[in-house]
């Protein structure tokens, strides 16, 4: 490997912290010995610390910010989430459509009625109450996560055009002005062969500097075709050279044994990081495999609770963590999840499901997060809704979208196109 390759994943070296003191694991462990992991050495000060640090500075915003009205519209699959305040503010949200069709009953009884007529200057404590509000930690995960998501959204676009500022403004600051996007490929079920000739088609689209694609079956399902995995990790490094940085990301295929096997190959060949090498909630046995491997771990994409990201960054059981903006409950939970991997030196790479209008969403995440890694997933436009943004294309060129400066989301939604949209009752 020449030196710039070695230079240009330096970010990504594994540091050697507390966490080396803690015993490694051998690919030949004997899997039926319990894992006993040593939390009571375990120093949460730190991550602790960052999780409770403000997000918005509520000071440039001296008036009350009464949402009074709170809707849920709909046009055919879409959603769209507006808020209105008493004072003639409005902010607007497009839902995670896929999930929406299914949750929405979830927003309109447990999470509209509690933000009406609350002061969107405390967004940051609305989030804390409403977790409580009506037993809703029962519903923790998607059901309760991508609704509130919705509404936050909207609620940070709001602020934002009060504020005349972007939303990753409104989140602290923008560290990212432009984003680095890797480009990501799903042909489970195709042969190596064919994997490899889409992969490198949709990377020439976006001009990307960095792709992910996937490994294994999903989450224990059998490989199709068998042995896809091992002939096409060396194909794709083959195929873009030593300076492509490239992801791989098994969807928690493996049991540990095995994950540690497929890791092993994908060091052989240079990769970048490992996504979900093993099961999402199998949190002892993801550390299990990291104690194991070189590569960096990473995970969070199906995680929703911030509980479990403390002890998955505590414990250095990821090395990159994965909140999605929808599933993890919107940009604020996500963010206090970047600043606990902030305070043990670890990155955030955001993952963001395709529906909607989430790419832009995450943009804004990523412009404000100082420790995010260095490239970010693109999944193209939304060309089923009629949308303007003035100060960007948002599309990818050699490798980079720029990240809207406008008010809010730095979008506006053809007027025409919302109406279309009626509101969805209870």
């Amino acid at each position: 490997m020449n030196k710039k390759t070695s230079n240009r994943r330096s970010f990504l070296k594994k540091s050697t912290i507390a966490s080396a003191a803690l015993p490694l694991f051998a690919a030949g462990c004997d899997l039926s010995t319990t894992f006993v992991s040593t939390s009571s050495a375990i120093d949460y000060e730190p991550v602790d610390a960052a999780a409770k640090k403000s997000i918005i500075n509520t000071s440039k915003f001296t008036e009350p910010l009464i949402m009074d009205k709170i809707e849920l519209l709909r046009y055919e699959d879409n959603f769209i989430c507006r808020v209105r305040t008493n004072s003639g503010a409005e902010g607007i949200s497009v839902s995670n459509n896929m999930q929406m069709i299914s949750l929405y009953p979830i927003f309109l009884n447990r999470i509209q009625p509690f933000f009406e007529g609350k002061d969107a200057r405390d967004l940051e404590q609305l989030l804390e109450e409403v977790y409580v509000h009506k037993s809703n930690y029962k519903l923790q995960s998607l059901a309760i996560w991508v609704p509130l998501a919705t509404l936050e959204f909207a609620i940070l676009d709001l602020l934002g055009n009060v504020a005349n500022q972007s939303i990753g403004e409104i989140l602290g600051g923008v560290y990212h002005p432009e984003i680095s996007v890797y480009q990501a490929n799903n042909h489970r079920g195709k042969s190596a062969e064919e994997s490899l000739y889409e992969i490198i088609k949709n990377v020439e689209s976006s001009e990307a500097k960095a792709v992910k694609f996937k490994l294994g079956g999903r989450m224990s399902a059998p490989e199709k075709p068998a042995g896809r995995s091992e002939k096409l990790i060396p194909m794709v490094r083959e195929a873009f050279g030593a300076e492509m940085v490239i992801y791989a990301d098994s969807n928690g295929s493996y049991d540990v044994e095995e994950a540690i096997r497929i890791g092993k190959i994908c060091e052989e060949y240079q990769f970048d990081f490992y996504e979900e090498p093993v099961p999402f909630d199998w949190y002892e046995e993801t550390l299990q495999v990291n104690q194991s491997l070189s590569i960096p771990i990473a995970g969070g994409e199906q995680e929703p609770s911030m509980r479990n990201f403390r002890w998955l960054i505590a414990h250095d059981a990821l090395d990159i963590v994965q909140p999605d903006i929808f599933y993890f409950g919107g940009m604020i939970r996500s963010m206090r999840v970047a600043r606990m991997a902030e305070a043990k030196g670890k990155l955030c790479v955001p993952h963001i499901s395709g529906s909607g209008l989430g790419y832009l969403y995450m943009a804004h995440f990523v412009s404000a997060v100082p420790n995010a890694g260095p490239y970010h997933e693109f999944k193209g436009l939304n060309n089923e809704l009629p949308f303007e943004c003035p100060t960007s294309d948002l599309t990818s060129k050699d490798g980079k979208v720029k990240v809207p400066t406008g008010p809010g989301a730095g979008i506006a939604i053809d007027p025409e196109y919302v109406i279309k949209h009626k509101p969805v009752n209870a």
